[in-house]
Formats: structure tokens, sequence, C-alpha cells
């Protein structure tokens, strides 16, 4: 697209951009298990009034802007309330959960900085099942990632696994309350005690968590201990904008020791020519939209209307995991208590079961395999979804009655040999010839996901992470406009 000569009509504009989302997974219809969190309509709504109200205010200078830091005060009391925090704790407001993990990870090598000069190359040990963003910060920050193997059963961090691991170079360890692709709560009282004995910095990832598990526990659902109140956590990160239902770009970063850990994590320039920058977070300018939206859906719902919500979705979240064990060829992993979870099969092609459900209305999300997990579908279970639960355990079970009958087990056994040849030959042709068999005679990229995510599947992780940055670099390409 050329930079335009002239202007357009705003009508126009709007109708355009309505356009462009034609292609994109209808969230609204309850039909999509990821990605998407919806309270409903009138929150919907109160979520857009209030976020264009603050969409101008700057958060960079809290001076100019007081309101957003007062904004941002009232929703991080509310949110270490919620977490067990105590009176000493303090955090920040975020753009999401890899803003709040960096921050944490950044803040903990810092601080080691000043305090344990010894250390000279700094280690993070986590779970296998840890998210992603804890190896980007790693990436980032020049830090060694060191990962323990989790019991292949629940999915649950080892603390026997995580104790032999710890070095003179440790400086934090971490866990999942709950990881993401399992649903599994790592055993956080266990695991603070080592954190305790070693004196280590232990964060609790509660991304998905923070807005979920304390009123689990409140309704009496067997959540084990999790948050800030647990002897040896000294931080944690909790996302709004997941089951809080907030607007995106709502996440926090809390320490217990909020007054001495949150100073390692500022940064701070006065050696230039222009103004003065203090940053509490990574981003500078920042809208103040995402924060007044957040402050708003916490006075909207209130710990009552959450746990409303958290009933809601515990119901229907146990009647989907009912209904995967009643069918013969799927299997649940671990043992989920909440609302994420994720099944597998031993019998039919777990990709294409995706793609073929798709094909009836839903979004579901396929996950390669790794260490214990088999390739799997994650489901993350809102209220949105709530009352859409009967239809799609029906076109769950049809679909897989379908593929049943049909034998459709793993429609790859092994990789293509000269797909093997090439990986073996690490071939600069590999890309090209992956990107052949990826779009096919036609270019259906869509209509080829389950052969392409069965391909994946079979590689190596550092090959297919290689291949799928390659990939999504080509979509941004101007040339693939």
């Amino acid at each position: 697209m050329k930079f335009p000569e002239h202007g357009r009509d705003t009508g126009n504009i709007l109708q355009d951009l309505a356009a462009r989302k034609q292609q994109d997974v209808d969230w609204q219809s309850g039909r999509a298990f990821a990605y998407v969190y919806d309270a409903g309509p009138e929150a919907m709504q109160l979520l857009k009034d209030s976020f264009t109200l603050f969409m101008t205010e700057n958060g960079l200078d809290p001076t100019t802007f007081p309101s957003a830091m007062e904004l941002e005060k009232d929703v991080m009391s509310m949110a270490i309330d919620l977490v067990g925090g105590g009176a000493e704790a303090e955090g920040s407001f975020t753009s999401g959960g890899t803003e709040s993990l960096l921050l944490s990870v950044k803040t903990a090598r810092d601080y080691c900085r000043t305090h344990k000069p010894h250390i000279k190359q700094p280690e993070l040990l986590l779970p296998e099942t840890a998210h992603a963003s804890f190896f980007k910060a790693c990436a980032y920050f020049d830090i060694k990632p060191v990962v323990a193997p989790v019991n292949p059963h629940t999915f649950r961090a080892d603390p026997a696994a995580m104790a032999e691991r710890v070095t003179e170079n440790t400086i934090m360890m971490v866990a999942s309350a709950p990881s993401y692709a399992h649903g599994a709560v790592d055993p956080i009282e266990e695991l603070g005690q080592i954190a305790l004995e070693h004196e280590l910095f232990f964060h609790v990832d509660c991304c998905v968590g923070g807005m979920y598990l304390p009123f689990a526990r409140q309704l009496g659902y067997r959540i084990p201990r999790f948050d800030l109140s647990v002897p040896g956590v000294t931080q944690l990160s909790m996302d709004f904008h997941k089951w809080g239902y907030a607007a995106k770009g709502a996440s926090a970063i809390i320490y217990k020791n909020g007054a001495e850990m949150r100073r390692h994590q500022y940064f701070a320039w006065s050696g230039w020519t222009g103004y003065s920058v203090i940053n509490p977070t990574i981003m500078s300018t920042k809208s103040a939209g995402p924060v007044a939206a957040c402050w708003a859906i916490l006075q909207y719902m209130g710990r009552e209307g959450y746990l409303d919500l958290v009933e809601c979705t515990q119901s229907a979240s146990a009647k989907i995991r009912a209904a995967i064990t009643e069918i013969p060829q799927l299997y649940l992993l671990g043992e989920p208590r909440t609302n994420l979870f994720s099944f597998a099969s031993d019998e039919v092609d777990v990709f294409k079961l995706a793609a073929k459900m798709k094909e009836r209305g839903w979004y579901i999300q396929p996950q390669f395999g790794f260490g214990p997990s088999p390739a799997n579908i994650h489901l993350s279970v809102g209220a949105g979804n709530a009352t859409h639960t009967d239809a799609f355990i029906a076109d769950l079970r049809a679909t897989v009655a379908e593929m049943a009958a049909k034998a459709a087990g793993p429609s790859l056994q092994a990789l293509p040999e000269d797909i093997h040849l090439a990986l073996k030959e690490n071939s600069p042709r590999l890309l090209e010839e992956l990107s052949q068999l990826i779009a096919g005679n036609d270019g259906d990229i869509a209509g080829r996901m389950d052969y392409i995510n069965n391909l994946l599947n079979l590689m190596p992780p550092p090959v297919r992470d290689g291949l799928l940055s390659e990939f999504v670099n080509g979509l941004y390409s101007k040339a693939s406009a």
C-alpha cells in the first residue's frame, strides 16, 4: 500500500476496517476457545467507553496525567489484595503477561548484579512447562535457562528435579499457577521451601490464574495455595485481560518486598539533551486507556461478579472434560481442575481434528508434542463459551466418530524423505522446500494446516522455531501484502 495522497471519508475508512475483519475468528459467537475473553455485551461496552475516555492520556509522565497514575495505583492495590501480597507488596501495571515476565526476570538479574556480584553467568531455573516468555527473557537479558523435567503424568513441576538443578549461579526459580498447556498448578508450597533454603527469588506465573484461582478457591474447588502468601514466593505475574475480562494490554508484576525490588525494575536516564526519562516498565509512552478500562471492569464485576463467572466456567469445563473421557479415542492430559485443559489421542490425528472442528465453526488450539506431552488440543473455557457447551460436545463426538470410522490416525508418521535429508544436511534449501510443501499446488495454507502441523510436530523444536520465524517474517513482508 502506498502512502495516501489525499484523505478519505471517515465512514469509508471504518467500512474498510470492518471488511478486513471478515477472515478473523468469530469470537463473539462463543465458539472460540482461545485468545479472546468475553464477559458479555454490557461489560464489553463499558470497556470501550472507559478505554476511549482515557485513550489520549499518556502514562509517560505521572505529573502531567496524575489520573493515569492514580488508576494504576488503584488497580495494583486491588490485585495485591486478591493474591495475598500483604502490606509491603508493590508492583506495576504492564501491557501483558510477557512484559510482566520480562520485568520480573530483569529485576531479579539486576538485583543480583548489586547484591550477588559473584554471579557472572546468571541462571533461571524453570520446569519444562513454563511459559515461552521466560525463554524470551533469557534471550533478551543474557541469562541461561536451566530446565527441569516435570511429572509426566500430572505435568506439575517436580520439586526434587528442581532442587537438583540449583547452582551457585541460580538467581530465580519459576513455577506456574496454572501452566497454560495443561492447566496444572505446580506445587508452590514445596517449591517455596526450596527457594527459601537456597535464598532464591521465586516467581509464580499466574498470568492465566491470577484472576481465576482466588475465586475458584473461595468457591471451594480444590486449588492448592499458590500466591504471594506462600512462604518463599517473592514475585507474581497476573493478567487482567484474561479471566479479569479487561481490555487487551492489562497485566501486572507484583513483588512481595515491593520497595526493595521494584527499584531494580526502573530505568532512568537524564544524560542526554532531552527530557528526563523515568520508566517503571518497558514501555515509555503508553495510553492510559488500558488501565482505565481495567479499573472499570474490576469495579463493574466486583468479587461477586467474578465468583459467578468462575462458577459458570468451572461447570462448563467439568462438563466438557467428562464428555472427553467418555469418547473412547480421546484422553485428558494431567489432572486439570480449572478451565484450562488439553486432550490427546492415540487413534485420531489431533491436528486434523482441530481442522475439522474449525469447518464446523469451532476454534480450538492444537499444541505440538514436547517432552512427556504428546501432540494435543488445548481449550480455554470462558464465560462466552459456557452456553455453547452442549453444541461443542455434540460436534466433537460426531467429528471423532467420523474420523475413527475412517481410521484417521496421524497423517504423518515420519518426515517426507526430501525434508528429512534437508534437515540432516542442514540444507539452505530447507525453508524453500518446506514452503512449497506447505503451500501445495493451490497455495491454500489454511486448508492444509493439519498437514503443516503434523510436519512441524515431527521436527526438533529448534528447527521448527527457525522455520516458523522465517515463515512469519515472510507473512509480514511487503511482498506478501
